[in-house]
Formats: C-alpha cells, structure tokens, sequence
C-alpha cells in the first residue's frame, strides 16, 4: 500500500496526472468487492487492481480516456451472459467503478495521499474518505477514531462509514487503507517465514520474535515490520499488546509456548493461536488452569491453529493460518 501511494505521490508532484479507479458498488459474484483501487498514469502504467479480466481491461481503456480530457466518470459493469451491457463474464454480478480525475501537482490530492502514506506505519486504523456527488469525487480526506483530516466538515455519518469493510452510503465513500494491530508472531521457523510471506502480503503486519538471533535475523523475514531478539519469558520488556494485535505462537518447543502463553492469554488480543496438536493444546489447559488461569481464559485460544485445508508443509500451514486471520480480521464468527 506504501508502495502504491508513493508512486501517485510521485506521479503528482513530477507534473504527471493520475486516474484513481475505485470499484465503489460490488454485488453478486464479481472479481473484486467494493474498495478495490488502481491507479492509471499517462504513460499508460497501471499499478494496483480492480479484479483483473475483462472489467479491469475495460477499466483501464475508459481511465486513459479520462486521463486525456481530465475527466471523471461513474460506470457501471455487469457480468451477465446476454446482457446488452455484459461484459461476457460468468461470474453472475455487477460492480460500479469511479473514475476519479487527480490533475498533476494538485496540492490538495497529495496532502491526503501523503497523510496516508505516513500512517501506514502507524497504530491507528485509517480510512479514505470521498464524498461523490454525480459522477464526480467533491471531496477528499482522510479519518480514524479521532475524527477527519483535509476536510471542511466531517460527514454527517461518519460512525457509520468507518467500519471494517469499505462503505458506500449517503453520498460518501469510505474504505480502510489502515489496520490497527501487528501480528506477534513468536517462533521464527520455517512456518513462521511463510507465514510472514503471506500474511504481509494481505496487508497485516508481521513481528518476529525469537530467543535466538539466528531466527530473528532480519534477513529471513524481509517482509516483517520487525523482529525481535529476548527470552520467552521476558515479553514485557520489548512488547506491549493492543486489543487490536494478533498473536501467533509457534516457538521451537512446549516450554516457550507456554511461557507465550501465559504471558499472552489475559492481553485481550483480537487474535491468540499457539500451533500444534489436539494432544498438545489439552496438555497446555491442563497446565495454564492448573498456573491459575481460567476455562474461560483457555476458550479464547485457537489450537490447533488455521482452517482445516489438510495443510501438512509450511507454507500450506502459512496459509490456512492466514485465511484464519483473514476470517478474524473481517469479523466472521466461529472460525
């Protein structure tokens, strides 16, 4: 995401103009939901995506188009076999996608986009916020749980639009392009360099830590915000949990997991796994109830970890744990 707003940034301030094209409405079954984005620039580069196939081809001919005369627009997408309007697709859906002009050095377009280019590193969720009055984008700002930024006045519904998901509703579009909360990841094997891989490529945001600097070597998690080196025993000292963190314990044996675990398991974490079998998590109950912790404590711990997808390699492993952070992060029940 970093990486995508500093090419607009870039584009903008080096004389360029940009075409920001936004799925804003999805329903049925499309290739992408609403809050998809990418960007077209002038030398005919695009960079991020809306779906891919057809609506994505389609897109980018209409945002050169648009790009040429400065305009906006609103269209709409079906992918209904027969349909007048279908593109040819099966999917069985339609999705309406804003074109929205930014001209070359526009001061007001960069301020947000550099806004959110430094709270990408931040704690605090952050949204994208554009009110859309016809085919055209009116007003564009930014907002978290303090309110909004490079706005005159803040929506009348902002409760309302800053949720999970993108939001479309009373003439406003809103779409998160912040997540609070890193992913503690305690472990720094094999499964825990692919579980950064794949959880860093959805957008979270990866901590490594480990008692041994071998296995907490930047080098082998390129993609981690960070790692860590100190005793499992001793978490206090470099980490400070968040109810909008993820916790991930696959250390290199029993002991550490617990010592994790019981360091972890009163932190109110969104999300608290510890890898390993049926076997292995009632052991560790057995232990953590009989240390003072309570049943009700324990129930907050997913072990074994992941979706049932019959994983057996590491990487397989990365992604079913990460479908399962995925599934968590969206807010689904009983995953």
């Amino acid at each position: 995401m970093r990486k995508w707003l500093r090419e607009i940034v870039h584009a903008l301030e080096s004389g360029q103009a940009v075409e920001l094209v936004s799925v804003v409405e999805a329903s049925g079954s499309t290739p992408r939901g609403a809050g998809a984005m990418l960007a077209a620039f002038p030398d005919g580069r695009s960079l991020g995506t809306i779906g891919g196939g057809s609506v994505e081809h389609e897109a980018q001919k209409l945002a050169a188009q648009l790009l040429e005369q400065g305009g906006s627009a609103l269209r709409r997408f079906r992918f209904v076999p027969g349909d007048a309007a279908s593109l040819g697709m099966v999917c069985g859906g339609d999705v309406a996608v804003q074109f929205q002009y930014l001209p070359a050095g526009d001061p007001a377009a960069i301020a947000v986009l550099r806004d959110l280019m430094e709270t990408t590193g931040g704690s605090l969720d952050t949204w994208l916020l554009r009110e859309l009055r016809g085919e055209t984008i009116t007003a564009m700002g930014t907002a978290d749980r303090n309110g909004t930024r490079h706005l005159a006045s803040a929506p009348e519904n902002l409760s309302a639009l800053l949720q999970n998901r993108p939001v479309c509703s009373g003439g406003w579009m809103a779409v998160p392009m912040v997540r609070a909360g890193r992913l503690y990841i305690f472990g720094g094997g094999h499964v825990s360099q692919a579980l950064v891989r794949a959880a860093a490529a959805v957008r979270f945001r990866p901590v490594v830590y480990d008692d041994r600097r071998a296995f907490s070597n930047p080098e082998l998690f390129p993609q981690a915000e960070e790692t860590l080196c100190g005793p499992f025993a001793e978490l206090s000292r470099q980490i400070t949990l968040t109810p909008d963190d993820y916790v991930v314990i696959m250390t290199r044996g029993h002991q550490a997991d617990h010592e994790v675990l019981a360091q972890t398991l009163r932190s109110g974490v969104k999300y608290l796994g510890c890898i390993g079998s049926a076997k292995k998590a009632a052991l560790c109950r057995e232990q953590l109830l009989a240390q003072g912790f309570t049943a009700e404590e324990w129930g907050r711990v997913r072990s074994p970890i992941g979706l049932s997808i019959g994983a057996e390699t590491p990487e397989e492993i990365a992604v079913s744990v990460t479908a399962q952070l995925i599934a968590v992060r969206a807010g689904l029940p009983d995953v």
